[in-house]
This record gives C-alpha cells, structure tokens and sequence, in this order.
C-alpha cells in the first residue's frame, strides 16, 4: 500500500467514524426530552383554572371577614352584580398565569398598570392577595418548588399594581 493510499484510507475510516458518532448525538432517542414547562408542572389549563379559581374564593372570604384587607380593592368588582366582569378577571388570570408559565395561553388583558389604574392598591394589599393566592396554590396541592416559582412570578408584577 503506497502513502497515498494508506493517508486515504484513514481519512476515510476517520469520516466514517466521526459520521457515526455524530448521528448517535443527534440520535433523539438519545436526547433528553426538555423538562416541562411550569404550566405543565401546574396541570395545564385545568390546574391553572382550579388555582384561580380557589384564589377568587379566597379572595371573597377575606373581603366578608370583620378586619379584611381586600374589601377597598375588590369590594366594588363583587358587589356590582356584575358577574360577567368577575368572568372576565378569571379569564385573564388563567391567560396570565398560562402565558406566563410557558403555556399556550395568551393573555389579551389591559397592562397591570392599566388595569390597576387608580385603584391605588397598598403593598398591605398586595401582600394579603399573596396570602390568598398562596391558601389556593396549597388548596389545590401545588408542590413547593413550584409554588415559589410561580409566586416568584407574581411578585415581579408588584411595582405595576401598588400604587397606581
């Protein structure tokens, strides 16, 4: 066998070498599927509308409680008879939570600013919506790490509803 021959045939065996081992790294059966989403973690549009669903009621308990924190803030939406904006508000929670949790979901609500406009909510206020939103993620079983993950979320959103 001459050099060049010898210098083709490992050139060649190195190629196809290399080409196999690269198709066992893009081989998606050895790829591990990517970790679910937090919405997913928190069961999808049914575990997201359970959560939402345990906070409104929460959130109506606190407002008939003697020393309520929530009755200023979400007295008027409750007591106007109004149930068809009371829907709305669940609606866009479970698209806020879900788009914000990496779900499918589309939130097509006002800006938290705008929506808090004028309503000049307290960090007092805040913190006891947190209270009621941490009794319905607890309520409906939701796991810790997750609980902290989503509640991380919501905390951002505290410069854009306390003192608009």
């Amino acid at each position: 066998m001459n050099t060049f021959t010898f210098i083709l045939t490992v050139l060649l065996s190195s190629n196809i070498l290399l080409n196999a081992a690269c198709s066992k790294i893009n081989d998606p059966a050895l790829t591990p599927a990517p970790a679910p989403t937090l919405y997913a973690r928190l069961g999808s549009v049914g575990g997201v509308s359970k959560v939402v669903d345990s906070f409104l009621a929460n959130v109506i308990a606190e407002t008939q409680t003697s020393n309520t924190s929530l009755k200023r803030t979400f007295d008027p939406l409750l007591s106007s008879g109004n149930a068809q904006r009371v829907t709305l508000l669940r609606d866009n929670l479970i698209d806020q939570i879900g788009q914000a949790t990496g779900g499918a979901l589309v939130y097509k609500g006002l800006t938290m600013t705008a929506a808090h406009k004028g309503m000049a909510t307290t960090t007092q206020e805040f913190g006891v919506f947190g209270v009621a939103f941490t009794k319905a993620l607890t309520d409906n079983g939701v796991k810790d790490p997750e609980k902290t993950e989503l509640l991380t979320i919501i905390t951002t959103l505290q410069s854009q509803v306390v003192g608009q």
